[in-house]
């Protein structure tokens, strides 16, 4: 019997396979889930008795079912997978956005925020004024990593 660190190597794949969905489940795209589902369906066929290496018919079955478990695989992962949309938003895009005010935004400091396509930014006022938390604000520019602001 051909063994794997002394494990019978159709037990050894199960093992590899399993590591490897614990590690995508621990560190989810690293994609690893694919080959960790098919170790798994090989190993089974071997300990079910199929020899997958020798006869072509055994080849053909191994492929076959590994292919399908790597389809359910993929397909399993996208619907649990959080749907997340790329960040688009540059500091270059920014002016004439509108938002909310978070925290007062003043003239003198960096201190406010102002919310904008739901990502927050420090923002100052540029009309010398004071503006509340709450009020809805148009970007007039960008300077760096903050924004200068006015009350709609």
């Amino acid at each position: 019997m051909v063994t794997v660190a002394g494990l019978p190597i159709g037990w050894a794949l199960v093992v590899l396979g399993t590591l490897l969905l614990v590690l995508e489940a621990f560190n989810p795209g690293f994609f690893v889930a694919v080959p960790g589902t098919v170790l798994i369906i090989l190993g089974i066929l071997i300990l079910l008795g199929v020899d997958i290496f020798s006869s072509p018919l055994g080849i053909l079955l191994g492929v076959v079912i590994a292919l399908i478990a790597a389809g359910v695989t993929v397909w399993m992962y996208s619907r649990i997978a959080p749907d997340q949309k790329p960040m688009t938003t540059s500091r270059d895009s920014l002016a004439g956005k509108e938002g909310r005010v978070v925290v007062d935004v003043t003239d003198d400091s960096l201190q406010g925020k102002v919310l904008v396509e739901g990502e927050e930014w420090s923002a100052q006022s540029i009309m010398g004024k004071k503006i509340p938390a709450g009020s809805r604000i148009r970007i007039i520019r960008s300077e760096g990593v903050h924004v200068d602001v006015e009350e709609i």
